[in-house]
């Protein structure tokens, strides 16, 4: 199961740990109980401070636990096996279990060893999810710290008849206490606030408590962190608040068009650029969503940026890169049927469709590719495109055109999302050309048509939008209110890629150092606070 390269580093890994761990595996004939045997084994191998033991008397099977031998109360379960993007998980658990410590903020530890009742955690995912690993390790994390926190991480390929016994049709998908608890991506601190109900008021002081900011990011995608780079360097006190750093960073897979690197995943990318943030010494605020903003004139001397839960950051400059979000088809059934088989991320949904009958909607090049990785796991894939004709690239469109299983309808208007109540059963499409409507049976859809920024919440601040609610800039990335600059795929510059939002982050970050040194001197921030 592992080649000598992973051997080798896992050996490294097991440097860290600093007391024993056990691996307890309920196992049946199956193959996969055969594979998670053979892959326990191999790990025990490596350590003298790691043993595995195969008298697991779970119901899940294959499945298995790691706890510390020396406090058997505190223990997490996978039940299947955790490869693919989810190896990183195991890895991180067996080093938590074994004493080492993990890089996390203490105050976050402490509310979780603090949580009193008993929680069960089943959590949902599949191996090709990119968004999955957060959770995974923020239950791993939890139940490792409070003896009366239990997490299964399941997945979902192995347990199928779970998966569809629970109608599961998007992961992440967290139950607790065997009720649906949340769909989608987060992060412990998220957690801990639909468990905490002091926690957005903790966060909230932490950030009031702040000093005010010569240069405050909002938004922490490519755009973001690449503006972030230039300030401190140059002796600014910065500071990024993002609502999700890495933004679609951590929604992207295969990046092969990034210059000076052949291929690269986005999650990958977005941990390179946190570590830069780290290096230089930015006070990084994440899970931080801005909802207000008072511009330097309304506000007094300052700009003022609002977060959901209340707290008021200040700053000197602002750099606005909130980028962008799928676009919603708008349509009846659409937001009933959400994670009931209306899904936006291929690579993390796509593998609960094995089989089955799906849509894509959107020809362009994401439509294409969805369609096109599609293709390879689900029974037949129908790509509904408004146009003519596909906007993909001549490359996607071949390629797509030679898989057997693929139709392509073009001209075609998606006016509903059919359902039973509980899961998609269908979709009524509309030739816009003949006004002919066709009601074409299917399991699920994934809607691919292009982006909107996210800007509603500058709407009132005086900040000029474009007819697309885009952050009108200048060449410099300057907006037109003083001190205030924009870049990335929430503002009118074309061609929203990663390449393009970095360049014009470093020509905001440039902009946002120009403007200071020309205007109050740095001492002043002491006295504008």
């Amino acid at each position: 199961m592992l080649d000598a390269n992973m051997q080798t580093q896992l050996k490294q890994y097991f440097a860290n740990l600093r007391e024993p761990i056990e691996l307890v595996a309920s196992l049946d004939e199956s193959e996969k109980s055969a594979q998670t045997r053979e892959l326990l084994g191999e790990i025990a191998e490596l350590h003298e401070m790691v043993s595995a033991q195969f008298d697991g008397t779970d119901d899940r099977k294959p499945s298995f636990i790691i706890r510390r031998a020396s406090d058997a109360d505190k223990w997490v379960r996978f039940a299947g096996l955790p490869m693919g993007h989810e190896f990183t998980s195991l890895v991180l658990a067996m080093l938590w279990t074994g004493g080492h410590p993990p890089k996390v903020d203490a105050d976050l530890i402490e509310q979780v060893r603090s949580l009193e009742g008993d929680y069960n955690f089943e959590m949902f995912f599949s191996l090709s999810c990119h968004n999955c690993p957060d959770v995974v390790q923020a239950l791993t994390l939890m139940a490792l710290e409070n003896p009366r926190i239990n997490a299964t991480l399941i997945e979902g390929g192995t347990f199928q008849n779970e998966v569809d016994a629970r109608e599961i049709m998007a992961v992440p998908a967290t139950f607790l206490n065997g009720e649906s608890f949340y769909n989608g991506k987060m992060e412990l601190a998220e957690i801990l606030s639909k468990l905490d109900s002091g926690a957005d008021a903790k966060a909230a002081e932490k950030l009031d408590a702040k000093e005010p900011f010569e240069v405050l990011v909002i938004g922490g995608g490519p755009a973001g962190a690449a503006s972030a780079v230039y300030t401190p360097r140059k002796g600014f006190r910065t500071g990024i608040a993002a609502e999700r750093f890495g933004g679609q960073l951590m929604d992207t897979l295969g990046i092969e068009n990034l210059p000076g690197t052949s291929y690269t995943e986005g999650p990958k990318l977005s941990d390179n650029l946190k570590k830069q943030t780290v290096e230089n010494e930015i006070d990084l605020m994440d899970l931080a969503r801005a909802v207000q903003l008072k511009p330097a004139d309304q506000a007094g001397g300052m700009h003022q940026v609002t977060m959901t839960n209340g707290a008021v950051l200040k700053a000197r400059s602002l750099i606005l890169s909130t980028g962008a979000r799928w676009r919603n088809l708008g349509v009846p059934g659409e937001a009933e049927y959400r994670n009931k088989g209306v899904a936006y991320c291929p690579h993390c949904d796509g593998p609960l469709f094995k089989g089955k009958e799906i849509a894509v909607i959107g020809g362009g090049n994401s439509g294409v590719e969805a369609a096109i990785d599609l293709a390879k796991i689900v029974g037949k894939v129908t790509l509904i495109e408004f146009d003519a004709k596909l906007r993909a690239d001549e490359v996607l469109q071949r390629k797509l055109r030679s898989m057997t299983n693929v139709e392509i309808i073009t001209s075609g208007q998606t006016t509903e999302v059919l359902g039973d109540g509980s899961k998609v059963n269908g979709l009524i499409v509309k030739d816009w050309a003949s006004g002919d409507e066709r009601n074409i049976a299917i399991e699920g859809v994934f809607v691919q048509i292009g982006l909107v920024p996210n800007t509603e919440w500058l709407s009132d601040t005086g900040i000029e939008l474009s007819k697309y609610g885009e952050i009108i800039v200048d060449q410099n990335g300057a907006t037109n209110l003083p001190g205030i600059y924009a870049a990335g795929d929430a503002t009118i510059v074309p061609d929203k890629q990663i390449v393009v939002a970095m360049g014009e982050g470093a020509k905001a970050g440039l902009g946002a150092f120009d403007y200071l040194i020309r205007n109050e001197p740095v001492e002043e921030i002491a006295k504008a606070a």
